[in-house]
């Protein structure tokens, strides 16, 4: 694969994953939104499906890697580093971008997020905070607890996807990538509850950027001091992986 179709490729396929999984939390958070307060078990599969289409879309170009985390287990695993940073790059700019795309979709929403005058806190007109649309956030605030969670979490899912590689019938048939997405959505029931679940530098960091520069109305915080462990905390996990699956397997 050249370089350009890697980058290329996790552009999109990261785009579509991020489009799919912040347009999730937005339906489920927003005002106005047919979806909203339907729950975690829609998230899970939101986050799941959006695995299953922007990896489908990528694989013919760049494998559909779609995850700093995966990259760098991956390239623990085998020793090869030389485009690591080519997927690197695409995947924080498809993040991005599927950010601003999921802004987009709910943009009468987003615009909708406002404080009416003499209201209180905890009512119905009170602005909903819009950072957990695009990025996690922490039930509770421990950041030793915090990054333990994101590297248990990110290995759960970088050493199945590993090991999957070793059952030939998955490549074959072309259903590798839908037991990845079943992953996520079982990941995020089992796993997701203390931080929302990052395994992802850059579907954190990726739409935390954005979200710092959109003109959302009453946005709240992007919380900058806690945006290093979602992206610590995933790289951690995944060299863990690529490191037990080349020393097990």
């Amino acid at each position: 694969m050249s370089n350009g179709d890697i980058f290329v490729g996790e552009v999109i396929g990261t785009a579509i994953l991020i489009l799919f999984g912040a347009g999730v939390c937005a339906a489920v958070t927003l005002r106005y939104s047919k979806a909203r307060a339907s729950g975690w078990v829609v998230i899970a599969f939101g986050w799941g499906f959006g695995v299953l289409a922007g990896a489908y879309t990528a694989a013919p170009l760049s494998g559909g890697q779609l995850n700093p985390a995966v990259t760098i287990g991956i390239a623990v695993d085998t020793g090869k580093w030389g485009k690591v940073w080519v997927y690197l790059l695409g995947q924080l700019v498809g993040a991005m971008l599927g950010a601003v795309l999921a802004y987009l979709v709910y943009l009468a929403q987003f615009q909708a997020n406002i404080r009416k005058e003499g209201t209180t806190e905890d009512t119905a007109d009170e602005p909903v905070p819009t950072l957990g649309i695009f990025s996690t956030i922490p039930e509770i605030r421990n950041p030793v607890a915090n990054l333990i969670t994101e590297i248990i979490a990110t290995i759960a899912l970088v050493l199945p996807i590993l090991a999957f590689g070793l059952t030939k019938g998955l490549g074959e048939s072309g259903t590798t990538v839908l037991i990845v997405s079943l992953l996520v959505v079982g990941i995020g029931l089992s796993l997701g509850g203390p931080t929302g679940y990052a395994i992802n530098p850059a579907r954190d960091l990726g739409p935390r950027i954005v979200h710092t520069f959109l003109p959302i109305p009453n946005k709240g915080t992007s919380d900058w001091g806690y945006a290093w462990i979602p992206v610590v905390g995933p790289l951690i996990g995944g060299a863990l992986a690529g490191a037990i699956y080349n020393a097990a397997f």
